[in-house]
């Protein structure tokens, strides 16, 4: 599990970026019209998406595209799933214990 995926979704920008790149890929001033900081501050964080996997960059000419590469949310929620479950198997053998001894 790659720790950097929760790192970079701690920060709501980044979520709401991810969020836009689901729409389909767009450059760093296309997205800079609809968040309220610089498009230096967005191209900034859209780095920390693509440290952790989450967003591809190409360029075309002078413009770079930014997409969202979805593999990595797949492989957290998978973790968060199977996680969960855990955490509720435990719950119910907690609940059956507390309702034996009472």
């Amino acid at each position: 599990m790659n720790s950097a995926v929760f790192v970079a979704l701690a920060h709501p920008t980044r979520r709401q970026l991810l969020e836009r790149l689901a729409m389909g890929p767009t450059t760093a001033t296309g997205i800079a019209t609809k968040f309220p900081v610089t498009r230096q501050a967005l191209v900034k964080h859209l780095g920390a998406l693509e440290d952790a996997g989450m967003v591809a960059k190409e360029r075309h000419g002078r413009e770079v595209q930014y997409r969202l590469e979805s593999a990595p949310l797949g492989e957290a929620s998978a973790w968060l799933t199977t996680l969960s479950a855990r955490w509720e198997q435990r719950l119910l053998r907690l609940k059956r214990y507390v309702e034996e001894e009472s």
